[in-house]
């Protein structure tokens, strides 16, 4: 079995420089067997997308000097990532050769296609850098294609058989190796197309490889030290939480907690590998791991999701009669529109978006229903934690500390993990910090 490889993911901006590069080697540089999952240079993906957009509209030249500037990024890269001739030599090719890949689309059609394959460039460019680097220190690594074993099938979910099949094959042919680098993100949909694996990218590859292969643990590491009780940017005196259980993460992720996809979090929950969140810039910080053991509080964290809108629709003849839930729901349904937080009365429903690109049209078919109100620049908060039903106590607790604020709804009993408020962007500071002295602040 491969289940003593330890999977580690860094994001772009742990591989965004020659210098960070160089600094990547202390942190894979024991003797464990691992496989490195590596995004691609921060700022590359953008790029590749603007290159798309131009190339879309036919925009060639735009297209071109896109490309030249690009590239000329990576030139300097390599200057400053190689020190011998050889390192040099086989940077420059392989930038060369994936730049006049790129080119290439510019006399041709593009397509949805083509543009998945221009996007994947990134991963690989940054991947193989890192590999002839490791090469150049005489550091041994395979470079392990992801397009080989990261699929998709034809619901665009991962085939998590065939990637485990693959996996456990390719490390059979090279079990004298102990260090594997992976480009994350990238993979091959059912047609054996260049794809990619969209929600949470490169985490999700790290998440899928460390569940195929049982791993001890799956690493995240990115720039900030582990997932927070509250949001740093908004809140004084937060701290990272040592232990949260999958349920949790994936309530916070999913609310806003920007550290981690909540897609991301399923795989390991699935096989029961723990994953860890670190951070670069202090690599001997603890961060957050995320098990089946969970944090054990009562109130973990709290995570703020903003650009909402709610929907009230009222309605006193309508909401009694069965059929009309199912019917309001199928409005958002036709419009591929989620929501988020809904409640309901006797007399009306509300509920919460947060992509509104289709909100005319679903106001419209709305309005047959009852009357219709919006309120727009909404925040849902959404406090996580174990709220077992005889724990008494914290629904007080929670509400106490948000007592002078108003509320526009509340959704609880939904989840043993999750209570959630709604309220105008406007109190969403003052929530936060109101939460933060009067939830956390007597445990």
């Amino acid at each position: 079995m491969h289940n003593h490889y330890l999977v580690m993911k860094f994001g772009g901006t742990s591989v965004g420089s020659a210098q960070r590069m160089h600094a990547l080697v202390d942190l894979i540089n024991d003797n464990r067997p691992k496989i490195v999952v590596l995004s691609a240079m921060s700022g590359t993906t953008n790029s590749l997308v603007e290159i798309s957009e131009a190339l879309y509209s036919k925009n060639t030249d735009k297209a071109k000097q896109l490309i030249n500037a690009l590239e000329e990024k990576y030139h300097q890269v390599i200057k400053e990532l190689y020190k011998t001739e050889e390192g040099l030599r086989k940077g420059k090719e392989l930038i060369e050769n994936h730049f006049s890949y790129i080119r290439s689309f510019t006399l041709d059609l593009f397509t949805a296609n083509e543009e998945k394959a221009v996007l994947a460039q990134g991963e690989l460019i940054s991947t193989a850098l890192f590999h002839f680097y490791l090469s150049e220190i005489n550091m041994p690594s395979v470079l392990l294609p992801a397009l080989d074993f990261m699929r998709i099938n034809e619901h665009d979910e991962p085939d998590l058989n065939y990637i485990e099949n693959r996996l456990a094959k390719i490390l059979k042919e090279n079990q004298n190796h102990t260090l594997f680098i992976t480009q994350g993100y990238i993979c091959r949909n059912a047609f054996g197309e260049i794809d990619n694996l969209k929600r949470g990218g490169s985490d999700y590859t790290a998440t899928l490889i460390g569940a195929a292969l049982k791993s001890p643990e799956i690493q995240i590491w990115t720039d900030i030290d582990g997932m927070h009780n509250n949001d740093p940017r908004v809140v004084d005196k937060t701290y990272p939480i040592e232990e949260l259980s999958f349920e949790e993460a994936a309530e916070l992720a999913y609310f806003g907690a920007k550290i981690l996809h909540p897609t991301c979090v399923l795989p390991a929950q699935k096989r029961k590998v723990p994953v860890r969140l670190l951070n670069t810039m202090q690599p001997n910080a603890k961060g957050t791991v995320i098990s089946e053991k969970g944090s054990g509080r009562n109130v973990t964290a709290v995570a703020a999701k903003d650009g909402i809108t709610a929907i009230n629709i009222q309605s006193g003849r309508m909401l009694l009669a069965y059929g009309f839930l199912r019917s309001v729901f199928e409005v958002f349904e036709r419009y591929k529109t989620p929501i988020d937080m809904i409640t309901t009365s006797e007399v009306a429903v509300s509920l919460t978006i947060d992509n509104t690109q289709n909100l005319e049209a679903i106001t419209n078919e709305l309005k047959n229903f009852g009357s219709v109100k919006i309120d727009y620049h909404q925040t849902i908060i959404c406090i996580v934690g174990n709220f077992t039903a005889d724990k008494q106590g914290y629904a007080f607790k929670i509400f106490d500390a948000l007592k002078n604020i108003p509320i526009r709804m509340i959704s609880y009993g939904g989840s043993e993990h999750n209570v959630s408020v709604l309220v105008d962007s406007k109190f969403k500071k003052d929530a936060l910090i109101a939460l933060n002295n009067g939830v956390f602040n007597h445990q």
